[in-house]
């Protein structure tokens, strides 16, 4: 009896030290996200920052979130493909495969790839440069460190995420449909009248915005844990595991969300 009491209080305890970890981290999230907007339209305006950090953060991350996609779509055409033929519903898999892309599985997994290899980068760089107080010099200098490392980081980010969730749209549809053709025997002209043009706008727009607010999601949570460590080598690596486990979370549980608004805002 002694035991189980032990493992309840310790469950609870725990459960209440993530609790204010959490409130902890949307207080501080909320700061940074004011004193970004304070400080974005305040000069200097660090425009060869932003195109460094759009190729660092945008570009190198492509060849992932590419492979990412093709694989997806390969997937998803193959898996459809064998479940819905045995009710003689084959025809209908470039409809599911493109939809499903282009809605959800591009954005999201577009993002949490990008959590995964960006929102690290970001907390392990920041948090080194905070814990050998190399932020402490820079506004020692006179320059904000927000303005100088947070704001490049958020805008490539809020400009890279949809550009790499189309073009992964387009790389997962075109593997989708290269499997169907391969595997399912249906001909890429009808592939691509069904998976593109049957799309509408709205799918497009969906993709696009669940996709602007995942990357914003990652630059602040990235930015946040890096800007907050401390403890040295040991503070870099705790802040740059809860960057990836956090932004990833808050991606997986957003995106039903806005899905559910989504949802009820077409229906109308």
């Amino acid at each position: 009896m002694d035991r189980a009491r032990k493992f309840i209080f310790m469950g609870c305890e725990s459960s209440l030290v993530i609790l204010v970890e959490f409130l902890e981290f949307l207080g501080g999230t909320a700061n940074l996200l004011y004193a970004s907007i304070v400080a974005l339209f305040r000069r200097p305006f660090y425009f060869r920052l932003l195109i460094e950090q759009c190729y660092i953060l945008g570009v190198k991350s492509s060849s992932i979130v590419f492979i990412t996609a093709l694989s997806t779509g390969m997937v998803m055409s193959l898996q459809f493909g064998f479940g819905l033929e045995r009710f003689g519903g084959k025809l209908y898999v470039p409809k599911v495969v493109g939809l499903s892309i282009m809605r959800e599985l591009g954005p999201v997994l577009t993002c949490l790839m990008i959590a995964a290899r960006v929102g690290a980068g970001i907390a392990a760089e920041l948090g080194s440069m905070s814990v050998t107080q190399q932020i402490d010099a820079i506004r020692a200098l006179g320059t904000d460190p927000i303005k100088r490392l947070v704001i490049p980081r958020v805008l490539a980010l809020l400009i890279m995420t949809p550009l790499l969730t189309v073009f992964a749209d387009l790389v997962g549809i075109f593997g989708g449909m290269f499997i169907s053709n391969a595997e399912l025997f249906i001909h890429p002209d009808f592939y691509y009248h069904e998976a593109i043009l049957s799309l509408k706008t709205s799918d497009f727009l969906v993709g696009i915005i669940k996709t602007s607010f995942f990357g914003l999601l990652i630059a602040f949570t990235g930015c946040y844990y890096g800007l907050k460590t401390e403890g040295g080598t040991q503070g870099v690596g705790q802040a740059t595991t809860k960057s990836v486990v956090t932004s990833s979370l808050l991606i997986v549980v957003s995106d039903f969300v806005m899905t559910k608004l989504f949802w009820i805002f077409e229906r109308k």
